[in-house]
């Protein structure tokens, strides 16, 4: 695609490329209760929201349409590249896809895939056997499949930006930790004291690289 043309209007790319994420993240996540399908519910509403602007209607782009001309007059602000915001707002050169944020944000993409697949088939090994998941990506954080969620919003953020997943970025991610709190709750119920050995070991999110 030329970064002249305009790249919007393109609705079965939408519907595709948002059909492509969701089947991929689903296939990993394999939601059963309702706390999976909201948590799975939110990201799924995100990634549309995302593609929409990315290949639809351009609402960011449009929003700020003024200001983008009056500070970048030479920017065809309707063409793809346009819509790589961070590219063009910090003063990166070159192709917006091979600018560093743009390698990070698949560095974060990726990682997030890789460890909602890694999370879900020791959790799914886990519960079939009626066991507290502590090993794989658990023994690092309680909460991987949801860190793998935030991950990939993030990646997708510095990639392609736009007011509205800006706006729901933090929302989902309040949202995650009120769900992990809650899952918390029933771990302990289930679990007892086993699972407070496990909290007192292990962060909820973020890990503590070298201590084990």
């Amino acid at each position: 695609m030329s970064p002249d043309t305009s790249a919007y209007g393109l609705w079965p790319l939408v519907i595709i490329d948002s059909a492509v994420f969701i089947i991929f993240a689903f296939s990993f996540t394999k939601p059963k209760t309702r706390r999976d399908w909201r948590s799975f519910s939110a990201f799924s509403a995100f990634i549309v929201a995302l593609f929409a602007e990315m290949y639809g209607f351009p609402l960011t782009i449009y929003l700020l349409s003024g200001w983008l001309q009056t500070r970048y007059p030479v920017m065809n602000i309707y063409s793809h590249n346009a819509g790589h915001l961070w590219h063009d707002l910090l003063g990166l050169k070159g192709d917006a896809h091979t600018d560093p944020l743009h390698i990070l944000s698949i560095v974060f993409i990726g990682g997030g895939f890789w460890l909602l697949a890694s999370a879900w088939r020791v959790l799914y090994r886990a519960q079939r056997e009626h066991q507290l998941a502590t090993v794989g990506p658990y023994a690092r954080i309680r909460h991987p499949q949801y860190g793998a969620f935030v991950l990939i919003m993030f990646g997708f953020l510095l990639q392609w930006p736009t007011l509205l997943t800006l706006l729901m970025f933090p929302l989902l991610v309040w949202m995650y930790v009120r769900l992990a709190r809650s899952e918390e709750q029933d771990a302990l119920a289930e679990f007892g004291d086993e699972y407070r050995r496990y909290l007192d070991v292990t962060p909820a999110f973020i890990p503590h690289w070298g201590t084990r």
